[in-house]
């Protein structure tokens, strides 16, 4: 499988790129926890929750377009779809506008999957036609206490999942929208809410939606892309909410990365990237259901 995705990426002429696994920064998205390393230094490390800021800071630099397959961490992530360590294949591509990021994605996931012809099949709909399709409710319009009652969220649920529309609109996509796609094939989820941009572009011709999809076999999540945000005011400004979320969440904050921060301002070229993970395609590959099937040394939490 990796030979078939180095293989589609030369083809491409997209060039490998290497990065670290240790920073001395963090993310700030509220839906990610990097993994805290002790050190000696004077100051904390953290394992890198995907090789994102370097190879943006690549990209500013002049890099063409690029691609890296990396092992990467995350806390508190372990279960049937999810481990603390796992493969992660990232890429940028120069000037690709949403329509050719999501071509490009499917057409690796074809290339990896040695199927080409499963892209053709492929379902692409937007957020809201996704929610309207599985609950009736638009997702911009539905209250709270309409999308709980759809999620059928009991009261200890409605107690832990909050008050965050966004973290409702989470759990509703979760057990409701994407157990509706359809089984064994692909599905692009595609213009999400502005709220839940991350560091993608908002859509020109309305700014309540985001240039981001997603790409689901079944209900499997395989990939998480963007057209990039590229505006340095607007980045450091997204950084700014999610510290605030994070301490009204009560989580930790980390350091920024300044130096995502400065290539930035000396300017990130126009691109689009994605990132998907390398088991997850292995799990479609061998039509298995558990994460852990296709790690040799897989981890398993003894709780």
């Amino acid at each position: 499988m990796l030979q078939r995705l180095r293989g589609y990426f030369e083809e491409q002429a997209v060039l490998e790129v290497d990065t670290p696994a240790l920073s001395r920064t963090a993310v700030s998205d509220t839906q990610i926890e990097s993994l805290e390393v002790g050190s000696m230094l004077t100051s904390p490390l953290f394992l890198n929750t995907s090789p994102e800021f370097a190879m943006k800071r690549l990209l500013a630099a002049g890099f063409p377009d690029i691609y890296s397959i990396c092992r990467v961490f995350r806390d508190g992530e372990a279960g049937a779809l999810h481990q603390p360590e796992f493969t992660m294949i990232e890429w940028y591509r120069h000037d690709y506008d949403l329509h050719q990021i999501i071509n490009d994605t499917l057409r690796l996931i074809c290339a990896g999957l040695d199927k080409p012809d499963l892209g053709n099949t492929c379902h692409i709909l937007s957020y809201r036609e996704a929610f309207l399709d599985a609950t009736g409710l638009d997702p911009a319009t539905a209250s709270c206490n309409e999308l709980l009652r759809a999620a059928d969220a009991d009261d200890d649920l409605r107690a832990a999942i909050g008050d965050e529309r966004d973290d409702i609109l989470d759990l509703l996509l979760a057990t409701r929208v994407v157990p509706s796609f359809r089984p064994g094939s692909l599905t692009v989820l595609q213009h999400y809410p502005a709220s839940q941009a991350a560091l993608a572009r908002l859509c020109t011709d309305d700014d309540r939606l985001a240039e981001r999809f997603e790409v689901f076999m079944g209900s499997v999540e395989l990939a998480n892309g963007y057209v990039e945000l590229t505006d340095d005011e607007q980045l450091r400004q997204r950084v700014r909410v999610d510290q605030q979320l994070r301490e009204r969440r009560g989580k930790a904050i980390r350091p920024l990365d300044d130096a995502l921060l400065d290539a930035h301002t000396h300017g990130l070229p126009d691109c689009a990237g994605v990132a998907m993970g390398l088991e997850r395609l292995h799990m479609v590959y061998a039509n298995c259901s558990n994460i852990r099937d296709v790690i040799t040394f897989a981890f398993q939490d003894p709780q």
